[in-house]
């Protein structure tokens, strides 16, 4: 399958496919194997974490592939327990090891955890990584607009992407708002609602419109609202499916009525301003 897919423009200067493989949960075991299958496919974006324990899986599916590493996007993330200025450089030389590279093109902080209250540490540690030309380009998960405006205030510096819980039954529009006035791309993890979402009668309708399943259709929306997205499949045939979304174009009506499907209490994951997790 060709590349086709569409790019984003960080306010680095830099781009990144706008779909990529997530493998959250995905064994370290098989992590190569699925990661070698999605690069075959044509994807050229992989977004891993150091808590997944599948770093090393996913540096052997990079190796195996016949793809030049400049034609890759590879991201990880720091952990929760990793917040520091020295802790924080010593994590991401651990996830460089793993993934047997010598820099990563996003790096991300996976948790603000502002209880511990370390993530500008962190944050100014990765910004030295970022001037060192190991992170490209750099980012953060779970933030919300108090942890943005914290970072810019303490350093000055915004993430290129917040990768976030998004879907069509939790949409966050002011969040997304904020975004988009600052020039962060908005990543969305668990696009589909982690399946929650695949027999809602709204999205069944515009799908059987399009002749497109159910996934596709939210791809396609998350791709036309600007968001970068990576869903998450081991499946060689699904990969495929996800991937081919870039050919069809949700006409304005269906943009609203997926709109339509935010929910107050659509969070399906932590709320950032409560998860921390200690230890891996």
């Amino acid at each position: 399958m060709p590349n086709t897919q569409n790019t984003v423009s960080f306010h680095d200067g830099r781009s990144a496919p706008q779909l990529g493989l997530g493998v959250w949960q995905v064994e370290d075991d098989i992590a190569s194997s699925v990661v070698q299958s999605a690069i075959d496919l044509g994807y050229r974006s992989i977004d891993t974490a150091a808590i997944y324990g599948n770093e090393a899986g996913v540096g052997r599916g990079i190796a195996a592939s016949n793809i030049k590493r400049e034609d890759l996007f590879i991201a990880t993330k720091l952990w929760n327990d990793q917040h520091g200025h020295d802790i924080t450089k010593i994590a991401f030389e651990q996830s460089l090891d793993k993934l047997g590279l010598d820099y990563v093109d996003l790096y991300l902080i996976h948790w603000p955890v502002p209880k511990v209250d370390r993530f500008v540490e962190a944050w100014e540690s990765i910004i030295q990584l970022r001037d060192e030309g190991r992170a490209k380009s750099i980012g953060v998960c779970n933030f919300n607009v108090n942890h943005l405006e914290k970072l810019l205030d303490e350093t000055g510096v915004l993430p290129v992407v917040n990768q976030i819980e998004l879907h069509p039954h939790f949409q966050q529009a002011e969040l997304r708002e904020f975004h988009a006035e600052h020039e962060i791309i908005t990543e969305a993890w668990s696009p589909l609602g982690r399946g929650s979402l695949l027999n809602e009668p709204t999205l069944s309708a515009i799908a059987h419109k399009y002749q497109r399943s159910v996934a596709q259709v939210i791809i396609r929306w998350h791709t036309q609202l600007g968001h970068m997205v990576i869903p998450k499949s081991v499946n060689p045939e699904r990969q495929k499916e996800n991937l081919n979304v870039f050919d069809f174009t949700l006409e304005d009506q269906d943009m609203a009525a997926i709109a339509g499907l935010d929910k107050p209490d659509g969070r399906s994951g932590p709320d950032p301003e409560l998860f921390h997790l200690p230890k891996k």
